[in-house]
Parts: C-alpha cells; structure tokens; sequence
C-alpha cells in the first residue's frame, strides 16, 4: 500500500490587515552550488535555518531599479509527483569582460539564488531558489539599441533541462546568534555573507 507522504494540517485565510504585495525587491543574492552550504529546518524541510559558507565561499548581491527584477516558481505533475519550475529574471546594467565572464560561469556552473519578497508579513519573506538542482543562465539577451535596458543584459535563470525542484522555493529564516529568527535577522545574515562584507 502506498505511503502518504503530505497531509494537509491547516487552512489559511486572506488577511485584511496586510495584504499580500506582489513582486520583489530589486536585489538578488547568488551563490555557487559548492561556495555555501545549506542547512534545513529538522521541523520543515520547506524552511533553511542557516547558510554556511565553504572555503570562504561568498554570496554575490546584484541589485536593479524600478521593479527589474522577477521570481516565479510553477508546479509541474509528473508520475513520481509533483515538482516545480523556478525562474528568475534580472537585469545588468553594463557591458564588461567582467560581466561577459560572469555570465559565462551562471551559463556552465549550478548557482543558487536567494530573493526577497515585497511582501513582508510572512515567514516565507525570503526564498531560495534552486536548492535541490541549482540554476543556470539559459537566457542572456542584450540589444545595443534598447533605450529600455541602455543597453545592458537582460537574464534568466532557471533549472537545468530535465532537472526541476522537489519543492517550492525554500524559506531562508535565519535567527541571530542570540535571539528568534526574524526577517531583520535573516537579512543581516545574507548581508554579513556578501562578496563586499567586511
């Protein structure tokens, strides 16, 4: 007899007092697959509790303007269950050898992608991306004459071919070394694991 794997435990209601807000902020948080190791919640596996650098492995912060950036996770059914298409699209204002080259390496390595949500009133506020599988660039588009873009990439991130999520995008809560988890907190620790950190 098979087993059941998920039950549903509770329901939920619309909230009238906050929202929900759609979008998310205009940064993004990338790591590669080895540089950070991920450690998830003995209660949730829908929850990370901690992001560990390896080897001094760092997160990479690309920020953009005027809402430029988006995440969308979709649930495929498959016959071993369902599993879940995640992307990302982001902008780089410029044109470098430098940024050539770090489009080359989202292109060939597994990345994974931390995103924050605007909408705020929720354990879920900040979401990895790619947690099991990782994320490759499969879209890189620039056209010199777009007014829009001045020129610069527009990206995409999203799972390797034939390679989707077990789950949605993971909640990354990260409590303080003394403290709750909170989304203050879970920010400072992404903040503290950036290339420009002290």
């Amino acid at each position: 007899m098979p087993t059941i794997f998920s039950k549903i435990t509770e329901g939920f209601s619309l909230s009238s007092a906050s929202p929900v807000t759609s979008g998310i902020e205009d940064v993004i948080y990338i790591f590669n697959e080895d540089d950070i190791t991920i450690q998830y919640s003995t209660t949730n596996p829908l929850t990370i509790d901690k992001l560990t650098p390896v080897n001094g492995g760092k997160l990479y912060k690309f920020q953009g303007t005027n809402n430029s950036f988006n995440a969308m996770s979709k649930l495929a059914k498959t016959q071993v269950g369902p599993r879940y298409t995640e992307e990302i699209d982001f902008n780089i204002a410029g044109l470098s050898v430098e940024i050539k080259a770090q489009l080359r390496a989202m292109g060939y390595g597994r990345v994974k992608a931390v995103v924050v949500n605007n909408y705020k009133d929720s354990n879920s506020a900040v979401e990895l991306f790619g947690a099991v599988n990782g994320l490759i660039l499969t879209e890189a588009e620039r056209n010199a004459a777009d007014e829009g873009m001045e020129g610069g990439y527009k990206l995409k991130l999203t799972n390797p071919e034939k390679l989707r999520e077990p789950y949605p995008p993971r909640a990354v809560v990260t409590a303080p070394l003394t403290g709750t988890a909170s989304y203050a907190s879970t920010i400072t620790a992404l903040n503290e694991l950036t290339e420009d950190a002290e």
